[in-house]
């Protein structure tokens, strides 16, 4: 191991951001060295209180311990960056500058001028610095924004790659026994097909629902997709999309919402 080896620990309750993230820091920093990963806060002060990383980056909204609060319990022990889906209430909270903050989808000149900082803190040897106040306001922040923004990716495993499909180009999504598929489009309107893990009701709850529409128990549909409606006898109906050939059905209980159409 090298001397003076910088080191970290990555918390994230997705495992393709955790993975993706960690091949960033790989091309930007390689000779950082990711200790462990964690799935949720209380991992993260574990895996910290295991391994006395020099950073933790911590994704803000974890389920159980949030990042905050693991950020709480780790205290100065460590240099800290969160990572976030949601960054109106993140600049306002870190324009003092002691934490770092990246914004999901991490882009990669954002990340790099977070590594910078970092090089610098840990080479002046500057201690991690006192942060109790500016959680405080954080936590405060989130709490007025307890109702999250719509989300705004998808992120799905595509062969080796992790593909970030952005929400305005789903058609729909349906429940396939443990996973979601996800019908998208292309920059060119060519359409497409990811699984994912997500289950259809938590990714549901995220959407924006003013455009996407539950129309069966299995089935949310953009509303900016649908080309008509066909009615059945049983009560039931059909959606067609635009530049799609397959039909989704309407149970009787979601038809109502497509009358005027």
């Amino acid at each position: 191991m090298i001397d003076n080896q910088p080191t970290a620990v990555l918390a994230d309750d997705e495992p393709l951001l955790r993975t993706a993230l960690q091949r960033q820091l790989a091309e930007i920093w390689p000779e950082l060295k990711i200790l462990a990963h964690a799935r949720n806060g209380r991992e993260a002060v574990e895996q910290f209180q295991i391994h006395r990383p020099d950073i933790c980056f911590l994704d803000v909204h974890m389920p159980g311990l949030s990042g905050i609060e693991a950020a709480r319990r780790i205290g100065r022990g460590a240099h800290l960056v969160f990572v976030t889906a949601f960054d109106h209430y993140a600049v306002e909270a870190f324009e003092q500058g002691v934490l770092d903050y990246l914004v999901k989808p991490v882009e990669p000149t954002r990340l790099a001028e977070t590594v910078l900082r970092l090089k610098e803190r840990l080479q002046a040897k500057h201690p991690a610095p006192d942060t109790e106040a500016l959680l405080d306001k954080l936590a405060e922040r989130l709490e007025m924004n307890a109702a999250p923004e719509p989300l705004r990716w998808i992120h799905a495993s595509v062969g080796p790659a992790l593909r970030l499909i952005p929400v305005e180009r789903i058609d729909y999504l349906r429940s396939d026994e443990k996973y979601t598929r996800v019908a998208w489009r292309h920059d060119d309107g060519t359409p497409d097909e990811a699984l994912i893990r997500t289950p259809l009701r938590d990714l549901a709850d995220q959407l924006d629902s003013t455009e996407f529409v539950r129309i069966h128990r299995s089935v949310v549909v953009n509303l900016r997709a649908v080309s008509h409606v066909s009615r059945n006898e049983n009560e039931t109906g059909s959606i067609h999309l635009k530049g799609r050939d397959e039909a989704l059905p309407i149970s009787r209980s979601y038809l109502h919402l497509f009358r005027q159409m």
